[in-house]
């Protein structure tokens, strides 16, 4: 079967959907922040959390160590967080379609032009582009005090006080740098420009298509 990418365009397919599997994942595990509270480890995403204290017998705080997402979007810390799993969340839902779209295009002839691979290029960096702005406005939430309980009662907007970044953080971060980067040029190298012969191939079959359905028309 015939593939509508070049070399380069087999490259960017299969670049894309790493780097948009990658962002994805990161975007999804609560591994971007950790820092401790009561003596346990706890880790942060936009939106999910790791090990949390809940009111115990006596009304003693005890952790209960489990993850999952907040409750509802409004109990997500701040403001800043919020924004982020929206915009970060649309960032890596674009790359994904491009990806896919990508993928096809290994398999399917005349899916992907060369104008259309540039498209998706352009796509790829505003994807990217999202998903770097998530990540810039992260710090925004570091003053909350749910994150201040666990940061040593001294973190602060840009200021992690103990807490530290994690794995998760960074991995989103270089995917939307790979996307930005290296994926939206090589998308202007990725699909191939229709043959000559093959374009008037096929205004010849539409045009005799649209013939055979007009005499069908005007037969009595």
């Amino acid at each position: 079967m015939r593939s509508s990418l070049t070399l380069v365009g087999t490259l960017w397919a299969f670049l894309s959907l790493g780097t948009a599997v990658a962002s994805s994942t990161s975007y999804f595990l609560p591994y971007w922040l950790f820092g401790s509270q009561l003596g346990k480890p706890v880790s942060f995403s936009t939106f999910r959390r790791c090990n949390y204290p809940v009111r115990g017998e006596g009304h003693s705080l005890i952790m209960v160590e489990e993850c999952g997402r907040y409750a509802s979007f409004s109990a997500i810390p701040s403001l800043a967080w919020q924004m982020c799993t929206v915009v970060t969340g649309a960032g890596c839902a674009l790359l994904l379609l491009v990806a896919l779209a990508a993928v096809l295009g290994c398999c399917m002839e005349g899916l992907i032009s060369r104008m259309m691979g540039r498209c998706m290029g352009a796509a790829q960096f505003v994807g990217g582009l999202l998903i770097s702005s998530g990540c810039a406005l992260y710090p925004l939430g570091w003053n909350s005090p749910e994150i201040m309980q666990t940061c040593g009662n001294v973190s602060n907007q840009f200021q992690l006080g103990t807490c530290r970044l994690g794995w998760a953080y960074y991995c989103a971060g270089g995917a939307a740098a790979a996307a930005m980067l290296i994926c939206t040029w090589l998308s202007c190298f990725a699909g191939r420009n229709p043959k000559p012969v093959m374009l008037a191939e096929s205004i010849m079959r539409t045009t005799n298509s649209y013939a055979m359905e007009l005499d069908h028309c005007l037969k009595p």
